[in-house]
């Protein structure tokens, strides 16, 4: 794993969740310690409505944190209830964390290799919708993580388990001069809480 990002996660230790969402966790924690004790694997479906931000974010840092973590058979995907694209300042913003970043593809939707070591598979991101053929079909657990996802999309075909771990949009600072700082938060803020996750598993 790139040192950057090591260093990055070191910082992460220390966060502790509230009562409300630690139920939201443990529900996190309960699916991924079942699938590990069971042998199976783990998939993992990050949910929101243009999945162009906080499911990318998710996405991302729970692959990392399944390596950090070292825990086998995790598989993290991420789709919207429409496409949209990858937005830019979330590249930039998990360039700044430390993963190294390629564009595979250009237009309108671009595809991307996202690293966290350099002996990893690379995570493909890009946008889609949830039940893209990219995604898995059964056997996964659906993790919302946007409240208006969640509020209107009640079923989510083939998921075992849905769990409504929700964060703010950093999309309400763009273009203001807090946009780098808020996206920075909020990378930072998923990437505790899904620390927290599995710093839980044995």
């Amino acid at each position: 794993m790139f040192k950057e990002i090591r260093e990055e996660i070191h910082e992460l230790k220390s966060y502790a969740p509230s009562a409300k969402r630690y139920m939201v966790l443990q529900s996190l924690i309960e699916y991924i310690q079942v699938k590990k004790n069971g042998g199976e694997d783990i998939n993992l479906n990050f949910i929101c409505t243009h999945n162009s931000r906080r499911s990318h974010l998710s996405q991302i840092w729970a692959q990392t944190m399944a390596r950090y973590f070292a825990i086998d058979n995790v598989y993290c995907y991420s789709g919207g209830t429409e496409s949209t694209a990858l937005f830019p300042k979330v590249v930039e913003t998990l360039r700044e964390n430390g993963f190294k970043i390629m564009a595979l593809s250009k237009g309108e939707n671009p595809v991307y290799a996202v690293k966290y070591g350099a002996s990893t598979m690379p995570i493909i991101g890009f946008s889609k919708t949830f039940d893209d053929t990219f995604n898995p079909a059964s056997n996964f657990a659906a993790i919302m993580t946007c409240g208006h996802a969640d509020e209107n999309c009640p079923f989510i075909p083939g998921a075992e388990k849905r769990i409504p771990l929700t964060f703010d949009d950093p999309k309400a600072f763009d273009q203001t001069d807090l946009q780098t700082e808020k996206y920075k938060e909020r990378s930072l803020e998923i990437a505790s809480q899904l620390y927290f996750v599995f710093s839980k598993i044995v």
